[in-house]
């Protein structure tokens, strides 16, 4: 009962964001890295994030918008994680992005939120058998990429 009267609100819902952004532009991130498309991937998923949870309206061109998230994809590296002991070939492996992201005041070009070091990780095993032979790093950076956009949005939400 005192849930409305005690000021909590939904968290992550965009409600306490400065009150003069209505548009948010995300123009596709920067990719410094060898990895092709994550700029694409990590931006289509910070679009669709927002489009779902908050109450903005949604641009890819900063032209007209209140606020703009930039961002830079610095690095992409995946390392193994697990090894078969009898082989000594490698059964699981970790991708690991790491991204400079900033959400900016497009009228009074304020940095509102800034993180340079956003580091996401995500596991995927590895098919020991020739005939099952599946690449799974796609699958892994899509959900990573997912987890990103997630963490972001509610960091740039909740920073208000």
């Amino acid at each position: 009962m005192c849930a409305f009267a005690c000021g909590y609100h939904v968290a992550g819902r965009g409600d306490r964001l400065l009150p003069g952004v209505k548009t948010i532009a995300v123009p596709t991130f920067i990719n410094q890295t060898k990895q092709f498309r994550i700029e694409q991937q990590l931006t289509a998923a910070i679009i669709r994030e927002l489009i779902e949870r908050t109450r903005f309206k949604v641009l890819t061109d900063p032209e007209g918008a209140d606020a703009v998230i930039e961002g830079t994809v610095k690095n992409v590296a995946t390392g193994v994680i697990a090894f078969d002991l009898k082989t000594g070939a490698a059964t699981a492996l970790q991708v690991v992005v790491t991204a400079d992201v900033r959400l900016v005041d497009q009228h009074t070009h304020k940095v509102l939120f800034s993180n340079p070091s956003y580091v996401f990780r995500e596991e995927y095993e590895i098919s020991q058998s020739n005939t099952q032979l599946f690449e799974e790093e796609g699958p892994a950076l899509t959900r990573l990429s997912r987890d990103f956009a997630h963490t972001l949005v509610t960091d740039i939400l909740e920073n208000f």
